[in-house]
């Protein structure tokens, strides 16, 4: 090329070979995302054509948890105040109902109690003698009526004798009133005196013992604290949906952690007709069957109701 030098033409084709690669370069950052998008394409198919998870199965049963009550269980009180002088069991003794379980100081009220019953011998002999007289009055009078009668006495000493029959009757009547008050009284004696004695008012177990002997217990205190063991009833709740689903009768499973794997059945006995607002619950009570086991009363149990037996419904 006429007017360029050596030195020209070689910076002229070093400014050619640049702006090729330069365009080079371009072009191929430009074909890079496509060709991360074609190649991502065919992942996201093949994530696409995976089957779906299977969903969780449903529970076998529904379980429910609540506590083991028992029927009976009580705290045995004082019914009047006084001394303790005698313990004759403790905690964990099996007992029986009418069992003496402790015993107050008595004396003052087996005293009171003698007195009482020898105010009722004393109004009893009184009525006694009361009768007596009476039967003799009523002898007198029928023999001054016919004296009288036969004219050899007064009409005066006819109506004396009326009166002293008519008054004997009179003390009879007030002696039998005294004997009745004396009757009551001895009542309240022999009540008095049942009270110092501690009796266990069912069978059951001792639970707890609150006194020792010697101390002096006030009417109310609590003495001992007396449960029975069975039959042992267990107290849950279900949701709203299981009112149409269970009924009296039906079998429930009871089982506690303690327990291992002991399972009890049991049986509902109690179901609420009402539904709670605040938790949209019913409350029900189901008794324990055969043996307790290990279970005892104030353990929380699990309560499991088999699915196929609700489903059922």
């Amino acid at each position: 090329m006429p007017g360029l030098t050596t030195n020209g033409v070689r910076r002229t084709v070093l400014i050619v070979v640049l702006l090729l690669a330069v365009l080079v370069l371009q072009a191929c950052s430009r074909a890079a995302p496509v060709t991360q998008a074609v190649a991502a394409t065919p992942a996201g198919n093949a994530e696409a054509a995976l089957p779906a998870p299977t969903p969780p199965r449903e529970e076998d049963g529904y379980v429910a948890s609540g506590p083991l009550i028992v029927e009976n269980q009580v705290d045995v009180t004082a019914l009047r105040s006084g001394v303790i002088s005698e313990i004759l069991v403790d905690v964990g003794q099996a007992v029986h109902q009418g069992q003496l379980l402790a015993r107050l100081d008595d004396r003052q009220a087996m005293a009171e109690r003698d007195a009482a019953d020898s105010k009722l011998k004393s109004c009893e002999a009184n009525v006694n003698d009361w009768e007596a007289e009476t039967k003799l009055a009523q002898a007198d009078y029928e023999r001054a009526q016919r004296m009288r009668d036969a004219g050899i006495n007064t009409q005066e000493e006819l109506e004396h004798a009326r009166y002293k029959l008519e008054g004997s009757r009179f003390e009879i009547e007030k002696a039998k009133r005294e004997l009745d008050s004396a009757r009551d009284a001895l009542r309240v004696a022999d009540l008095e005196l049942q009270k110092t004695r501690i009796e266990a008012p069912f069978d059951g177990v001792v639970a707890r013992r609150y006194v020792r002997a010697g101390q002096t217990a006030a009417a109310g205190d609590r003495m001992f604290w007396v449960s029975a063991v069975s039959p042992l009833l267990v107290k849950f709740t279900l949701p709203e949906r299981f009112l149409s689903r269970i009924k009296t009768g039906d079998l429930v499973y009871v089982s506690s952690i303690s327990a291992g794997d002991e399972s009890h059945s049991a049986r509902v006995v109690q179901m609420s007709p009402v539904v709670d607002p605040a938790s949209d619950s019913i409350d029900l009570m189901a008794k324990v069957e055969g043996k307790p086991g290990s279970l005892r009363p104030g353990m929380t149990v699990n309560i499991r109701m088999a699915a196929a037996a609700i489903s059922s419904r």
